[in-house]
């Protein structure tokens, strides 16, 4: 089967066409941080309008790349939910229009779920793992059983991991993106300069949730009260260890749940996966098996909802055209106490 995927949940407008879940045929990304830069973060009214303006010429590069006619496509899928509601609706609409001119079956995609399922179309990977999704609207610590089974461990209390990086970049005046722009300038910083606050939830029904807020705060309002004697203030400075006490925060949680779980394989998606010394730190590690999609399939893609999209479609889980987006995260199971029980 070949699927064509669509994803607008918000900035990035892609469509990719993926063969049997994992072979990538051909993608086309249209990225709008030029449009978003001066505001220093997505407007949701420009994300939606640049969308509408881009999707069927994406649609026409992406055929053409790969050889491609619309009598090709066996399937759609599409992002319905989490994300900006504007811009999820032009990719739904798209997308039904697409599914009812070539008579072909369509599909509504978690972007979650997607995020978590991009490194399987670069590697082999069995279940169960340990998912970790680190963006800029969703901080996450799963237990993955299998495409559709997933079971949420931790979240954030507040910021999201990425969406902390733009608010700190922001304050520091340093540019947008700012996850790309402070794991820049922090690989000349020193991490050892600041001793910024590491926030985690310890006991209790949320023992694996991040707090992001008060990192945030540091940095804005108390950057002083934390600076090591003997070091400057400089951006790579306060970049490297805000990057460092950023990273520290949710491997600090993944290292319970890996505790708890029994649990080594960590897939990581999102994109903060991109993000450098994530990558360092998680690899570090001998007794874990880390995986992270390549940079390409970290930000949002249109690839990543083709190949999960396939997986749904062929276990009969196809929508109707009156499926409709939704801005929120929903449907995950979460442990009511203590910890998750070791998988079988």
């Amino acid at each position: 089967m070949t699927i064509l995927g669509v994803e607008t949940s918000c900035d990035e407008c892609s469509i990719a066409l993926v063969e049997d879940g994992r072979r990538l045929i051909a993608q086309q990304i249209a990225s709008q941080i030029e449009f978003h830069a001066p505001y220093s973060g997505v407007v949701p009214e420009i994300a939606s309008r640049k969308h509408t303006e881009w999707i069927l010429d994406v649609y026409n590069r992406t055929l053409d790349d790969a050889g491609a006619t619309p009598a090709d496509v066996d399937g759609v899928a599409v992002t319905t939910r989490p994300g900006l509601s504007g811009s999820l609706v032009v990719g739904l609409s798209f997308a039904k229009a697409l599914a009812l001119g070539l008579g072909v079956p369509i599909v509504g995609v978690n972007h979650i779920l997607a995020h978590l399922y991009a490194p399987h179309l670069e590697f082999e990977i069995d279940y169960p793992y340990l998912g970790l999704l680190v963006s800029g609207g969703h901080t996450l610590i799963c237990l993955v059983r299998g495409v559709e089974d997933i079971e949420v461990l931790g979240t954030t209390v507040d910021d999201a991991c990425g969406e902390a990086f733009d608010k700190v970049a922001k304050f520091l005046d340093l540019g947008y993106p700012g996850g790309v722009v402070i794991d820049r300038l922090a690989r000349s910083g020193d991490p050892r300069a600041f001793s910024f606050p590491v926030s985690t939830v310890k006991t209790g029904p949320g023992r694996y949730d991040v707090s992001y807020s008060g990192l945030k705060t540091a940095v804005a309002n108390q950057m002083e009260q934390f600076r090591t004697p003997g070091y400057e203030a400089t951006n790579e400075n306060i970049a490297a260890s805000f990057q460092k006490a950023a990273i520290e925060t949710v491997l600090t949680q993944l290292e319970r749940a890996v505790a708890d779980t029994g649990v080594t394989t960590i897939v990581v998606g999102g994109g903060v996966a991109a993000n450098s010394y994530l990558r360092e730190r998680l690899s570090d590690r001998g007794v874990l098996r880390a995986v992270f999609p390549s940079m390409e399939l970290c930000t949002d893609n249109g690839a990543m909802i083709a190949g999960i999209g396939y997986h749904l479609l062929r276990n009969g889980g196809g929508d109707d055209l009156s499926i409709g987006v939704s801005a929120r995260v929903e449907g995950y199971r979460r442990p009511r106490g203590g910890r998750p029980p070791r998988p079988a």
